[in-house]
Formats: structure tokens, C-alpha cells, sequence
């Protein structure tokens, strides 16, 4: 059975809960104080089965100005709207606007109901027809039929209905969206239930025993039971007035204007990127970083609203903006908002969310309006390879992606690949399924590059500079895993060279200078006639020329030229390998050589005795066992 959902509005006191109650015999104001006052504060719910066999769920929405926030709250998820309108009053403050709201929450079907007929006389009846005729002109009302009825005499009741049913005929089949989500508008205690929650589903679908988060506090439950319209069922989907019975929770944890979404499918958020249309009616120019009222699904924030394209907004005009709210929330791109002013409360505006998890924007940066215009009127492929551009060096998930453009995966499949195929977006990260935009890899690969050309300019006597020294120095280090990609191609390319921990530029040689040439033979001449009682190196820094007699001796290493034993301390490589040949030779021919016994072989003292066994301890040429040594078993 197709279920649809019809939203009352109009004016206080104009007759749309007696006219619900007429209509269905459901009293939908259930408070102690709204029957007192005999006025809706809240809101009220009811249900009809049409003659098409179509089941109507309506929602009934207060009509005080004091209430307006939860008419918007009900406005959520509707169909059709009924605009209510009292023959004894005609057009008043609220119907206009709550056809406003109804407007910028993007209702686009209803009808017009004349109540109270049986208060006026057919004079009366006939300037209010003109009159309501005159202001829905212009509006998405303007050719809606216009149906009037007596709530005490039914008069008019059955036309109503038909009507209704007609109007339900051209209700297109709802998007049902991906995620579940539910904007609360009502939460309560049942006992031998627990926590209950009411609202409309605004998409995807859900059943009992499917796991939930509801946001923005990230609270996790387990759906115990659904109802609709009083019936339990095992299953409820976008367009319905769902009743979900969670698991776990208490009252106190959830309030109006919470959602109940899919598990993890959410991201909460103080700032929004949104488009921004000022209603014409609107009493004043609005200016830049003013307060306003921000409401989406059933929830109200205080909100600061940044102009990111104009100083001040005139009645009528549009711009792009962002929200900087002061409590989180959890929205998708897409989704309709409306604003209200500070003080004094009124509607004055709305719009569209283009990015529900921005940083904060620059004003009057033509880079900003560019991808927010991007956002807002792009087709798929622009739209997913701007959010993955807006994540920089960090890129983006797949999952996130889905989120960010509000595109389920089966839909995110083709462009995705696409792009991919296009060399756009590149998956970076397996594990994760990251993704980066092209140009951000290749300012990453370019950056990468440059850091190392610095380096070699800086320190041209070394061969390179270590990995993790490399990757603290660029943007990329913030994602290592993007670090180590555009690294990896840069050596599979042959730009750069790594030898173990040492990275260095293919192109990169060590040349000496005529000064550190001459550094180089004097430090080859002391080592070799040092043999194995060499100076330590700190000893001779200072009789050397120049300043670059460390890195002349780290090229000499490299070379091989000479051998580092330990800090400071280098002897000559021709020294090294004759010593190394004899403790060879008395270890075949001994089986095992002790500290004393090695000392008498170098003839040396033991600050160089001890670092020389333990150097070939170190090179895996020999092994100790106890106080001796014996050659390492290859």
C-alpha cells in the first residue's frame, strides 16, 4: 500500500485540528495545556485510508508564531501540504508564513482548504475566495484546487477527501535515498517497551533487529520494534510516520531534532556549506555573520551565517554561505534547511546543503566559490571529484565519499571508476580504499622531489638525506601512506634513488671541491699511516681546511674508503681488511682467539682493541662464546 504523508499549515486558530478530526475522528492534540487553551503546541498525528487505497499519514502542525519552530519540524518529510485557511479571517501572518517554509523545505503539491464556511455569509465567502485567489499567485499553490468545508456540519468533508485522493494519485514515488534516517520530533517511555521515538522517515528503509546511531552524540541502539500508524511492522521506509522502539537507551539520552540513522553512516558537524535564498519578504538586508535560527529535519541551532560571496543580502537575493553552528548536527548534501532570525522570530530564508563536513571557508576567494558552485549545480563525476579534491594531501575514503555526495556505493560505482580510469582520482591507499586527486599527488610527488633538490644544494658532499627526515619535511608526512606512494613512483619512474634509509635524486654525484679534495688526501694519509692506532677524528678536525672536513669524511665512508667503528673513531679500510686476514688465519688454526690474545695481534691499546671486536662481532665475522671469540658459522 503507498503511503503518503500530508503536512497541515495556516494560521492559529483557523480550524486544522478540528479539521483533522473531522476528516479521520483522531484528536491530535493530546497535551493537557492544548486542550486548556484550545490551541496546538505540539505536534499531533493521524492517519486515513483513501478510496484509491492509499493510506494518508498526516501530520498536524501549530499555527501560533510562538511555535513556528515545530511547525518547521513537522514540515519535514511531507508530501502534500494542506494550507489551511478560516473563511471568518482569511489570509493571516502565519499562512503566509508557513507557505514560505513549506516552500523553502522544497513542498511542491497540496491544496487549499477553506474552513469555518458555515461562519460567513456568500458575500463574505466570495471576497475571501478573491482574496486567497490574489495571494497564491505566483506561489506553487497558485493553480492547487481549492476545496471548502464546515468541520462542524461536515459540509464539504466528502469533496475533501476525493480530492485527496486525486492529489495522491500524482504523489511521484519518493527517492528512498540509502541511509536510513529519522528525524525525531517526539521521544517517550513505554512501559515493558523503554525508549521510544517518533518521526518521518525522510529515506532508505530499516527493519527490526538493524543497528542505529543517533546523532549528533553518536549514541548506538538496536531497533527492538517499528510501528506505523499504531501497527507494529517488521519493516518501515522513507515517507512513513515510523514509531521505533530502540533497544538500550534511555529517554534522557535523545531529544527533538536528534536523527536516527544507519550505524555509522553520519558525521556531525559545526559548520555547513549551504546556498542561501533570502525570501523576499524578509523585512530587512541581511549582513554578513549575523545570528539566526538554523532548522533542519526537527532540530533548531543557534548559528552564526557567513556570506562567503557579499557583504549584505537584499530581500529576494541569493548567495553562497557557510553555517557555523553552535551546537553539531548530522545532514547529508542535498537536504533543504530553513533560518529564522535572532530576535524577533521570523522566517526569513533558506536553502540547500552543498557540504555537510567542510573546513572553514575563506570569503571572496574565487577558489571557494568555484567548488561550492561545483557542489551545487555539477553532475556526478564534478561533484565526486571536487569533495575528493576538498581532501587535499589527506584524500578521502570511498566510504566517506558515499557520505560526503550522498551517493549510495551501486551509484558512486560508474563515475567513480570513471575518474579512475581517467586518472583524476587514484587510489592510493588499498587497505582503506583512500583516494587522491591527481593534483594533489603530483604537487605531493613535486614537493617530495624539490625537498630532496634542496638537500643535495645544501649538503652536496652528502649522499642523501634520510627517509623519515625526508617525509618530516612535506606535507605529505601528515599521510604517510600517501608518503610512501608518491615515493614508490617516483623510484619506479627512476627520478629518485633510496639505498636502505637514504633517499637521493638519480641525477645527485658527490663532487669535492679543490679545497675538499685536498681535505680528502690528508685525511687518506693520516688513517693509513695510523693503521690501527688512528687519531680519533675529533683530535684532527680543527688542522684540517675549510668547514666541510665531517662531510668529507661521511663521502669518504660511502666510498668505503674509510670504516666507521664507532662515533668518531675511523680507521682505514686496508688496515681493516689485513687485520680481518689475520684473525682469520689464527681462528682456523686456533678454533678461538680471547680479548688479551687479540690485543697482542692489533698491537694496539685496548679504547681500540675492544671497538675492533666488537666491530666484527657487529660485521657477523666472528661470535663470542664466553671470554673468547670464534668464527661465525655462514
Amino acid at each position: 500500500m503507498k503511503q503518503i504523508i500530508l503536512g497541515t499549515a495556516g494560521h492559529i486558530d483557523h480550524g486544522k485540528t478540528s479539521l483533522i478530526r473531522a476528516l479521520t475522528g483522531i484528536d491530535t492534540d493530546r497535551l493537557k495545556e492544548e486542550k486548556e487553551r484550545g490551541i496546538t503546541i505540539e505536534l499531533g498525528f493521524a492517519h486515513l485510508e483513501l478510496p484509491g487505497g492509499k493510506l494518508l499519514g498526516i501530520v498536524d502542525v501549530p499555527g501560533h508564531e510562538k511555535f513556528v519552530k515545530n511547525m518547521v519540524a513537522g514540515a519535514t518529510g511531507i508530501d502534500l501540504v494542506a494550507l489551511v485557511i478560516a473563511a471568518d479571517e482569511g489570509v493571516m501572518p502565519q499562512t503566509r508564513e508557513h507557505l514560505e517554509i513549506c516552500h523553502l523545505l522544497n513542498t511542491r503539491q497540496g491544496l487549499v482548504v477553506l474552513t469555518k464556511i458555515d461562519m460567513v455569509d456568500p458575500e463574505w465567502l466570495d471576497l475571501v475566495r478573491e482574496d486567497v485567489h490574489d495571494y497564491l499567485g505566483g506561489t506553487f499553490l497558485e493553480d492547487a484546487p481549492v476545496v471548502e468545508v464546515s468541520s462542524v456540519t461536515k459540509q464539504g468533508m466528502d469533496r475533501l477527501v476525493q480530492t485527496l485522493d486525486t492529489l495522491a494519485e500524482t504523489v511521484p514515488e519518493r527517492d528512498m535515498g540509502h541511509l536510513f534516517r529519522l528525524p525525531v520530533d517526539r521521544v517517550f517511555t513505554m512501559r515493558g517497551f523503554g525508549t521510544v521515538i517518533t518521526g518521518t522517515t525522510i529515506s532508505g528503509r530499516i527493519e527490526t533487529g538493524d543497528e542505529v546511531t543517533v546523532y549528533p552524540q553518536g549514541t548506538s541502539s538496536k531497533v527492538r520494534g517499528l510501528h506505523v500508524h499504531n501497527r507494529e511492522v517488521r519493516e518501515a521506509r522513507a515517507g512513513l510516520r515510523t514509531a521505533v522502539n530502540l533497544q538500550g537507551i534511555e529517554k534522557m539520552m535523545i531529544k527533538r531534532g536528534n536523527i536516527i540513522a544507519t550505524k555509522g553512516a553520519l558525521r556531525p558537524t559545526y559548520m555547513l556549506d549551504v546556498t542561501l535564498d533570502l525570501l523576499p519578504s524578509a523585512p530587512r538586508k541581511f549582513k554578513n555573520r549575523a545570528k539566526v535560527r538554523f532548522h533542519t529535519g526537527t532540530s533548531e541551532i543557534i548559528s552564526t551565517l557567513v556570506l562567503l560571496d557579499k557583504d549584505e543580502l537584499a530581500p529576494g537575493e541569493s548567495c553562497l554561505a557557510q553555517l557555523r553552528l553552535n551546537s553539531p548536527t548530522a545532514v547529508l548534501k542535498g537536504d533543504r534547511y530553513v533560518i529564522r532570525s535572532y530576535s524577533p522570530v521570523h522566517t526569513i530564508g533558506g536553502g540547500v546543503i552543498l557540504n555537510p563536513l567542510p573546513r572553514k571557508k575563506k570569503r571572496f576567494s574565487d577558489t571557494v566559490l568555484a567548488e561550492l558552485e561545483a557542489l551545487h549545480s555539477g553532475g556526478e563525476k564534478e561533484v565526486l571529484e571536487r569533495f575528493v579534491s576538498l581532501g587535499r594531501f589527506e584524500g578521502v575514503e570511498e566510504a566517506q565519499l558515499s557520505f560526503l555526495a550522498n551517493m549510495s556505493k551501486k551509484k558512486l560505482n560508474d563515475p567513480l571508476n570513471a575518474l579512475k580510469a581517467q586518472q583524476r582520482l587514484i587510489q592510493f591507499d588499498r587497505e582503506r580504499a583512500g583516494l587522491i586527486h591527481a593534483d594533489f599527488l603530483q604537487k605531493a610527488r613535486e614537493e617530495i622531489h624539490d625537498t630532496i633538490a634542496s638537500y643535495h644544494l645544501r649538503f652536496p658532499l652528502r649522499s642523501g638525506l634520510p627517509k623519515e627526515e625526508l617525509r618530516s619535511r612535506t606535507i605529505g608526512s601528515r599521510n604517510p601512506k600517501l608518503f610512501n606512494f608518491a615515493l614508490q613512483q617516483l623510484l619506479q619512474e627512476g627520478r629518485i634513488d633510496q639505498d636502505k634509509d637514504t633517499v637521493r635524486l638519480k641525477t645527485h654525484q658527490v663532487t669535492l671541491a679543490e679545497d675538499q679534495q685536498e681535505t680528502r688526501e690528508r685525511l687518506e694519509e693520516i688513517y693509513r699511516k695510523g693503521g690501527l692506532q688512528p687519531p680519533y677524528f675529533k683530535e684532527i678536525r680543527d688542522t684540517l681546511p675549510g668547514d666541510t672536513a665531517s662531510e668529507v669524511m661521511e663521502v669518504m665512508v660511502k666510498e668505503g674508503m674509510l670504516i666507521k667503528i664507532k662515533e668518531d673513531l675511523y680507521f682505514h679500510k686496508e688496515a681493516i681488511q689485513a687485520l680481518e686476514n689475520q684473525l682469520i688465519s689464527f681462528l682456523k688454526a686456533h678454533g678461538e682467539i680471547t680479548t688479551p690474545q687479540f690485543k697482542e695481534m692489533t698491537g694496539a691499546s685496548r679504547k681500540y682493541t675492544i671497538p675492533l671486536i666488537e666491530y666484527f662481532d657487529g660485521a657477523q665475522l666472528t661470535v663470542r662464546v664466553g671470554d673468547s671469540r670464534v668464527l661465525r658459522k655462514k
